[in-house]
């Protein structure tokens, strides 16, 4: 419960309107209304009052209190995310960059990055580039280190570009994925421009905007090298997302099935783990996320199974090397595939690890996704389904959590 839903209740509670509350604060009734509909933020001074007023023996102060907190991290977040982008534009705006060494620090990020909430990571990925943009400024480096260092602040906007899209901010997370393109074509590195076109993909999948999201795919087509890593199977499946949502599930499963054949092909690594990598369960999570766009049946039931199939995968491996939220993702698009198949208490197990999340691991994703599962249970096909209402109530519940 927030500040603002306990006020309203206790206010209610006590029999007292606005105006009435307004007296025994001092407080306009209009600011009254608006802390109560979330329009503005409270202060302390009023959650002090207020708690007297109606009695509520410290309950409102410690609402405040964890609210407060909360728009803290949050204030701290904006800040970190406007240093980053400011730091991206710096990036993008030099002529000729000059790079002086791969930051350690680089890969341990994007390892860290599969289990880590995004607005930690955003904030140290921010750092470590700040560091590498310095040390680029004073012409810190050696004559043969600059290709090195390209690739070095690539990844490093790589980072913040998904960062910036799992808080739900996707042109923040454009002009990051920009920055580490041309990172990338300074170093002359396909690896990372292939995989940078694939999140760019990723980007504009997240808005809705599936033509553009295939223009990336192809276009990263060109700068694969056969065999190299993992970035031609994730492109494939990125490609197989945009024509799930386009209504084409023959075309979707074809492109599955030729991203498995690229994974056999595979005979080199990938140069770096973590969020560089495209593993098999990441595949099968790719998989069962493009086919719950699809109308059910056969689409939707192995949807299922590859959703399950990469939650086996993740829950089987050491902490460090889970990525959580994509992990959480594939119980909410398993969850969606059972609904489409009328499955809903199968639906509401699935998606039982998410409705108990708090606020703070709820990525943007997570509420995208599962609002769908909500409308889908508000259709006619669900009426009268006590099941259906209950889980659809309990998602509604998230977004309060």
């Amino acid at each position: 419960m927030t500040f603002a839903s306990a006020l309203r209740e206790r206010r209610y509670a006590r029999g007292l309107s606005l105006a009435g509350l307004s007296e025994l604060v001092h407080f306009h009734r209009g600011f009254i209304h608006r802390v109560e509909t979330g329009e503005r933020a409270p202060n302390r001074h009023l959650a002090e009052t207020a708690d007297i007023a109606l009695q509520a023996g410290g309950a409102l102060v410690r609402e405040f209190e964890a609210d407060e907190s909360v728009r803290q991290d949050e204030a701290a977040t904006r800040k970190a995310l406007a240093s980053s982008l400011a730091t991206t534009r710096s990036l993008v705006e030099l002529a000729d960059l000059e790079l002086d060494e791969i930051h350690d620090g680089v890969e341990e990020a994007a390892v860290d990055y599969l289990g880590w909430p995004p607005a930690p990571m955003l904030q140290r990925a921010d750092a470590l580039r700040s560091d590498v943009l310095k040390r680029l400024k004073d012409y810190r480096h050696g004559p043969h280190e600059r290709a090195d260092l390209y690739v070095a602040a690539g990844r490093l906007s790589g980072v913040l570009a998904y960062a910036a899209l799992d808080l739900g901010d996707s042109d923040a997370a454009l002009e990051h994925a920009r920055a580490a393109a041309r990172c990338a074509r300074y170093a002359g590195d396909m690896e990372l421009l292939v995989w940078v076109r694939g999140t760019q993909s990723l980007i504009a999948r997240f808005n809705g905007d599936y033509g553009i999201a295939l223009d990336y795919v192809r276009e990263g087509m060109q700068h694969v090298t056969e065999g190299a890593g993992t970035g031609e199977a994730r492109l494939l499946c990125g490609e197989a997302q945009c024509l799930a949502n386009l209504g084409d599930s023959r075309a979707a499963n074809q492109i599955l099935n030729a991203a498995e054949q690229a994974r056999e092909r595979v005979h080199q690594p990938d140069s770096i783990g973590g969020l560089f990598e495209f593993s098999e369960t990441k595949q099968r999570y790719y998989a069962g996320s493009s086919l719950i766009w699809l109308d059910g049946g056969d689409d939707a039931r192995r949807a299922a199974t590859e959703a399950q199939a990469a939650i086996d995968s993740w829950q089987q491996m050491p902490a460090e090397q889970r990525s959580l939220d994509d992990e959480r993702l594939a119980h909410i698009y398993r969850a969606t595939a059972l609904v489409q198949l009328d499955d809903v208490e199968g639906a509401a197990d699935a998606m039982a690890p998410i409705l108990t999340l708090p606020r703070e691991s709820q990525i943007s994703w997570i509420g995208k996704r599962a609002d769908r599962v909500g409308s889908m249970l508000s259709t006619p096909r669900f009426q009268g389904s006590p099941a259906a209402t209950d889980l659809r109530e309990a998602i509604a519940a998230l977004k309060t959590a």
